[in-house]
């Protein structure tokens, strides 16, 4: 079986999730942004991409990611509708364009761009997105970050300590966790699916360090903490506890039978998902496709 016969069907049907803008913005006039308090000052918003998240106080609006250019007025309205103040920094999660494709327009609009190194580094030059196969163009120099970082880096306004996390090698090798210390709310970005993962192994993604960076961030927060992952509804340390266990049940099954000698064709066929397909199965990664990411995370060297 080759890889790409496990990647078609998902590219076909989520256009507009991790692809270039070029091919999603005639589906994005009908997108409304969808807002959900979290906490005091903190919150969600919902649109089409990887979710937001939003801080507002006395001294700064902060933002966690900014999904598409062309909906970056319909953002930019939500958040006008909860302060008159304009956004002054824009931290992305990882580079994919479901997350960063509006940071030109934030930045015009005088927001300060922040991220880890590797998302400057990679949207600073073309990239191939081995899951889509689909070739990225370099972002414009007004688009990528100002300010990066190499492990964390803490933003001491509106009386909380917001801190960014880089957790290596996880869904790709940028990405950062965002931490609202005092409204106890976490952004997982991509680290964190609702559903069976999306891994970029061609951005330097694996498995395992998508449950190690859940890990992680489970031994810091507690059962009190609002979790915003990536994609899909905001939830608790309890739900995102149990759906990593899931991700390392099935890892450790592909990597016994990879250990035993068995190919991929055999493993995929042997449906180490199964159980979890109802509940998991239903978004854009399908578990075929979630059998590859595991079966590469076992076969790396």
């Amino acid at each position: 079986m080759q890889l790409r016969s496990l990647y078609v069907f998902a590219v076909l049907s989520v256009p507009g999730t991790i692809f270039p803008q070029r091919a999603v913005a005639q589906s994005l006039d009908s997108v409304q942004i969808r807002t959900e308090r979290v906490a005091e000052g903190v919150y969600a918003l919902f649109g089409r991409g990887g979710n937001i998240g939003l801080a507002i106080g006395p001294e700064a609006v902060f933002v966690v990611d900014d999904q598409f250019a062309p909906l970056s007025p319909k953002i930019l309205a939500a958040i006008a509708a909860l302060t008159d103040r304009p956004v002054r920094f824009v931290l992305n999660t990882h580079w994919h364009g479901d997350h960063t494709g509006g940071n030109e327009n934030m930045g015009k609009a005088g927001a300060l761009i922040v991220a880890h190194d590797n998302v400057r580094r990679r949207m600073s030059t073309k990239q191939f997105i081995e899951f889509a196969k689909s070739e990225v163009p370099p972002s414009p120099s007004s688009a990528l970050p100002v300010v990066t970082f190499s492990d964390t880096v803490t933003f001491h306004v509106n009386g909380d300590a917001i801190t960014a996390i880089h957790l290596p090698a996880a869904h790709t090798d940028g990405d950062a966790v965002v931490y609202f210390r005092r409204a106890n709310v976490i952004h997982m970005g991509d680290v964190y699916f609702r559903g069976y993962p999306f891994v970029d192994v061609s951005s330097g993604g694996s498995l395992s360090g998508v449950i190690r960076g859940m890990d992680r961030i489970l031994a810091m927060i507690n059962d009190s903490t609002t979790v915003i992952p990536g994609h899909g509804a905001t939830t608790n340390r309890t739900t995102m506890r149990a759906d990593r266990d899931m991700l390392a049940t099935v890892r450790d099954r592909v990597r016994r039978q990879v250990r035993a000698g068995a190919s991929l064709e055999k493993i995929v066929a042997s449906k180490p998902t199964a159980e979890f397909d109802a509940k998991y199965g239903g978004g854009f990664i399908k578990p075929a496709a979630f059998v590859q990411f595991a079966y590469a995370d076992a076969t790396r060297r």
